[in-house]
């Protein structure tokens, strides 16, 4: 399993005892997509955990749903007029969000960008995160691996984020199709392959309601789909109610990105087969780490080697393991969920 956890100290020069003893004084903020949202509330328990542990005063933001770029804007502009020393943000739109990302660059703010890269990703100072590229790519090869010969017969759903396409989103999709063994387009886009096993895309808003929704209208284009990507295991729960009420639960693969708590009870439970997991906790405490160094002394945090961002470590969760692919169990998965 150490192979799958990319994270933690060797990768994090930034946090040491001295620079953060000296952080007294320092306010941070913390900006996700919701608060509702069960990897967001961890998120804040960690950063929340972190800051009372470096005295750090933490203020928390949020959008009232995922893709409510405006209160996000709001956010980092109280933040900066506070005097925040640093921002770690989960952006709803990667793109139009770098505008305001830049002017609190530019009043001094460390900005990290968490789990959601920026577009492009070096409109924020750092970035923790999982990588969400391979997060995609194992849930893709498992899938294919799972289906066997029969691969190459998939009817596939995406039930993707939304329509902005937001880097998370991007990746996740792109990878599960290269990782399912689909040739990509542009891999910077969702829905531009040709592969007719694609049935096509639905954006959910990484919420139960929207993946059942979602889950609906493509099955309207092909009752037969067999196959289903989701980019969260929200969207993957209401999928699986869209699949029950028409009796289609026990025939079709639903693989999802996440390994929350109730996400891997669901693969216990027959609901998704399998799930990456991913460490909201650590992204969140690492950020407030890095924030506490930086208002001490100047220190920027760096990137994983060979990658532009910090990794902080996926690994597959299933009770139906493959060849080929290196998972962990769903017992292990609980251990784990999003610490």
């Amino acid at each position: 399993m150490n192979k799958l956890l990319i994270c933690s100290t060797a990768a994090i020069a930034f946090s040491g005892g001295a620079a953060l003893a000296d952080a007294h004084g320092t306010s941070a903020c913390l900006i996700t997509k919701t608060d509702t949202n069960p990897f967001f509330v961890k998120m804040r328990e960690g950063a929340e955990a972190a800051a009372a542990e470096n005295n750090i005063t933490l203020r928390s933001y949020a959008g009232k749903i995922d893709g409510d770029h405006e209160t996000q804007v709001a956010a980092i502009e109280t933040c900066i007029a506070d005097g925040a020393s640093g921002i770690l943000i989960t952006a709803s739109d990667t793109s139009s969000i770098v505008g305001a990302v830049s002017q609190a660059r530019d009043a001094g703010l460390l900005v990290i960008a968490l789990d959601t890269p920026l577009d492009p990703i070096d409109a924020a100072d750092a970035t923790f995160a999982t990588d969400n590229f391979l997060a995609g790519e194992l849930i893709g090869q498992w899938a294919a691996a799972s289906l066997g010969d029969e691969a190459a017969n998939a009817k596939i759903a995406m039930l993707d984020l939304a329509v902005s396409q937001p880097t998370v989103g991007v990746l996740r999709d792109q990878g599960f199709l290269q990782g399912f063994g689909i040739d990509l387009a542009d891999p910077n886009v969702n829905g531009d392959e040709d592969d007719p096993r694609i049935v096509g895309n639905d954006v959910t808003a990484g919420n139960e309601e929207g993946g059942r929704r979602a889950m609906e209208n493509l099955l309207a284009v092909d009752p037969e789909i067999n196959v289903v990507y989701t980019i969260n295991e929200p969207a993957a729960a209401g999928a699986y109610e869209a699949l029950r009420s028409i009796g289609r639960e026990n025939d079709v693969l639903i693989v999802s990105v996440d390994g929350g708590c109730p996400g891997v009870a669901n693969i216990e439970d027959g609901v998704i087969g399998a799930t990456s997991q991913q460490y909201p906790l650590l992204m969140a405490s690492m950020g407030i780490e890095a924030i506490a160094a930086f208002a001490a002394d100047g220190t920027m945090p760096e990137p994983t080697e060979g990658k532009d961002f910090t990794d902080t470590g996926v690994a597959l969760v299933t009770d139906q393991p493959v060849d080929g692919v290196e998972s962990i169990s769903v017992a292990e998965g609980k251990e784990l969920c999003w610490g």
